[in-house]
């Protein structure tokens, strides 16, 4: 697969860009959630618009896309270009080109179920430590197993749309990836940029936040985004390829 960036690419990143960014700022505006009790990391629904980007143009198109957009956006909101960079940008690109890479790779049953697997029983696994050996406030723990229980559901409809639909595997395993590594990636950098930098106030703010806040950032973020990727990713898609035909993979032109 080419990833070399193209004249086309960068109208496409672009547009894909601009979408992101607006979208998910009008979102903002009447739904302003962010994590309960932490705050900084928004309520993103708008995730699914690169994760189309990236199916349908390609990784680097949906990465770019993705980290420009998310980086116009937070000028918008928080108006922080250091946490941006830091934590939005790399965060998105990665996630978003990962999601385009998967897609586009032949993926078997096995694979899916394996690694939406492990998935699930990191993030399960590191909220049972940090609830059962790390003093948290009650609000934590009851947002950890809610947001646990979001995961295991989200896995749950994962499985069930590969099992039907066997088209939708790789895109499927792509966004478990995809946004596994972004969310990671987000809870661990707010958390050290806490640890030097004041969080921007517009966002819920705070000062050296402790370490099992990352993961409660992390689980946040994967499991309110992931429903999204999920669900509506595939349809979107294909109202695309339906759409403009053009944009179907050569193998899918060529079937009968």
């Amino acid at each position: 697969m080419a990833t070399r960036l193209k004249g086309l690419d960068v109208a496409e990143s672009a547009i894909c860009a601009a979408l992101y960014a607006a979208v998910g700022y009008m979102i903002w505006l009447f739904l302003p959630i962010t994590t309960p009790g932490i705050g900084i990391v928004r309520f993103w629904p708008s995730v699914v618009i690169p994760a189309a980007f990236a199916v349908l143009f390609g990784p680097l198109v949906g990465g770019l896309g993705a980290a420009l957009g998310i980086f116009v956006s937070d000028m918008l909101i928080h108006g922080n270009p250091l946490l941006s960079l830091s934590a939005g940008v790399t965060s998105n690109f990665l996630g978003f080109f990962l999601i385009g890479y998967f897609s586009r790779r032949k993926v078997d049953w096995t694979k899916l179920i394996s690694v939406s697997s492990l998935v699930i029983m990191i993030i399960s696994l590191g909220s049972l430590v940090t609830v059962s050996y790390i003093v948290v406030p009650g609000w934590a723990v009851n947002g950890l197993n809610l947001f646990t229980t979001i995961l295991v559901a989200a896995f749950m409809i994962a499985i069930v749309i590969g099992f039907l639909w066997p088209d939708w595997r790789s895109y499927q395993l792509g966004s478990m990836i995809g946004l596994g590594a972004g969310s990671i990636i987000i809870g661990l950098v707010v958390w050290a940029f806490s640890q030097v930098f004041y969080l921007p106030a517009a966002v819920g703010g705070g000062f050296q936040l402790p370490f099992y806040y990352a993961l409660l950032e992390t689980v946040w973020t994967f499991a309110t985004e992931i429903p999204f990727l999920v669900l509506l990713g595939p349809p979107i898609v294909k109202a695309c390829y339906r759409a403009f035909p053009s944009l179907k993979p050569v193998e899918e032109r060529k079937s009968p």
